[in-house]
């Protein structure tokens, strides 16, 4: 499944679109941006309240399909230019972490 699709299918806001037919593999779920950096897989859908600049910087190292922003968190101003700027996908959910993870296990399932 592709971002474009993901964002369709689960109703998800796109905030900054990217390359909206990247494929989706997987989900990774992390705050911690140090620790996401490390373990984060490719072309995963990253789930997080982190909306800085760092956070964009994160999600280019580890090569994520998207930042999926859950429970309606914030994107700053300056990760928003970042993020067009590297054109990385950004969705928001008002779901949390949890059931929004679960939803995508069933859609790659």
């Amino acid at each position: 499944m592709n971002v474009k699709e993901f964002a369709e299918k689960l109703d998800l806001k796109v905030l900054v679109e990217g390359d909206t037919e990247r494929e989706i593999t997987g989900c990774y779920i992390g705050d911690l941006l140090s620790w996401v950096m490390g373990r984060a897989p490719e072309d995963s859908a990253w789930l997080t309240v982190m909306g800085n600049i760092n956070s964009i910087a994160v999600a280019t190292l580890a090569d994520v399909s998207c930042i999926v922003l859950v429970e309606n968190a914030a994107l700053d101003e300056n990760a928003r230019a970042k993020a067009e700027m590297h054109e990385v996908n950004i969705l928001l959910s008002k779901e949390n972490s949890y059931h929004l993870a679960v939803k995508l296990h069933e859609l790659l399932s």
